[in-house]
């Protein structure tokens, strides 16, 4: 018998690439528009990108390229993914796993006409979108970048994008941040937390621990970002009403003493292919001159407000490089993966003290993590790249 020649190897498909983005946290419209950027970034010829929106009450959505466009402000308008979207999607199902998506109702045929189009069932969209590659969770706050959705990529075998559970949740929780990062032995300011039962049943206990801080004070809720529910407190009288609004977003609350003069720095960290050191990017620089006087969600978003942005920052070098120091050790201290943003303050007399790191920080063009890596020669889509290859050369399981 002769034996057959081998056939040639097939070659290797593009990577399937699902882009969650939405949520039912209040920075779905944050999100969002992080998600409109890195899709307009992700390059079509080396990966297969799907993308899956997340209304806010909780529904999941494929939103086809026709609609992506959408993921930006608008005349001052947020984007959101409605509830209205969910009668504009319909997939055609024909092997199981391939699908094609219709963004019209009006033209969409009834599925009786026997074409084989179903309406999308909540919470279906994932299980529908047959075997991923990587997950790339662009999801702020809360059931997003807190470990949630990251454990359910975990227990479905998926690689994702980021920090792992334990680090996300740490990162996304402030008060077990900083006991981490004290713990650590890294420099935090004096903070005091306020938790549901203690506000509930002895506020005034509440109220006598935040009596050692010094203001100005900064109010905020536990477990938020984009710097929404906070508020700068100047004096005593404030400060029910400040924890009060808090709660409106968190009912886990964390009050932080705030440095006066202090200047405020962010360094972004990268992990490194092939499971080297982290790196860290330029040092950028703050500089608000809002009514607020702090870094609140207009200023951050909303390009009419007044704020400086400096990348890189202008600091002497020995500053910037205990900055990036910092940034490195934070990261390593929560266990993160992928990226983070860490932010720091620097005192008059150069002490540097560390705020916050976020496993997960605003990733539009425009926001300061690739501005920061654009510095450092870095541009967007190759940091948006270098992150799918992290995810995807990462193991499943336990790590």
């Amino acid at each position: 018998m002769t034996a057959s020649a081998p056939s040639a190897p097939s070659a290797p498909s593009r990577p399937r690439v699902a882009v969650v983005f939405g949520g039912s946290s209040s920075e779905h419209a944050i999100s969002c528009l992080t998600a409109g950027s890195v899709l307009a970034a992700i390059d079509r010829d080396r990966y297969d990108v799907i993308a899956v929106g997340i209304t806010r009450s909780g529904r999941w959505v494929v939103v086809p390229d026709e609609l992506q466009d959408r993921l930006q402000i608008v005349d001052g308008t947020l984007p959101e993914i409605s509830e209205d979207l969910l009668d504009a999607i319909w997939l055609r199902t024909t092997t199981g796993t391939d699908l094609a998506v219709r963004a019209d109702a009006a033209t969409t045929p009834d599925p009786s006409d026997g074409d084989d189009l179903v309406p999308m069932p909540q919470s279906s969209a994932l299980a529908r979108l047959g075997s991923l590659d990587v997950a790339f969770a662009l999801l702020h706050g809360p059931f997003g970048e807190d470990g949630t959705i990251q454990g359910m990529f975990e227990m479905m075998g998926t690689r994702y994008v980021g920090a792992g559970v334990l680090a996300s949740a740490v990162g996304m929780d402030k008060i077990f941040m900083k006991l981490v990062l004290a713990a650590s032995g890294l420099p935090i300011g004096p903070f005091v937390s306020v938790l549901p039962r203690d506000w509930e049943h002895d506020r005034a206990a509440c109220l006598e621990a935040v009596a050692a801080l010094h203001y100005p004070l900064y109010v905020k809720p536990a477990r938020g970002g984009s710097s929404l529910g906070i508020t700068r407190v100047t004096e005593s009288g404030e400060l029910v009403a400040a924890i009060e609004h808090a709660r409106q977003f968190d009912p886990k609350v964390i009050i932080e003493e705030g440095f006066v003069e202090a200047r405020e720095l962010e360094c972004g960290v990268l992990g490194t292919l092939g499971g080297g050191l982290p790196e860290a990017s330029q040092v950028a620089e703050i500089r608000v001159h809002t009514e607020s006087g702090f870094y609140d969600f207009d200023a951050k978003y909303l390009p009419e407000e007044q704020v400086d942005l400096d990348v890189p920052a202008d600091v002497d070098t020995d500053v910037a490089e205990e900055v990036r120091g910092l940034a490195v050790r934070t990261f390593e201290a929560v266990g993160c993966e992928g990226l983070a943003r860490v932010d720091v303050f620097v005192t008059r007399d150069r002490r540097v003290y560390v705020n916050e790191i976020n496993t997960m920080p605003g990733f539009t063009a425009h926001s300061m993590f690739p501005r920061m890596w654009a510095a450092a020669g870095m541009s967007y889509p190759e940091l948006v790249d270098r992150l799918l290859m992290l995810a995807l050369e990462r193991p499943v399981g336990l790590r």
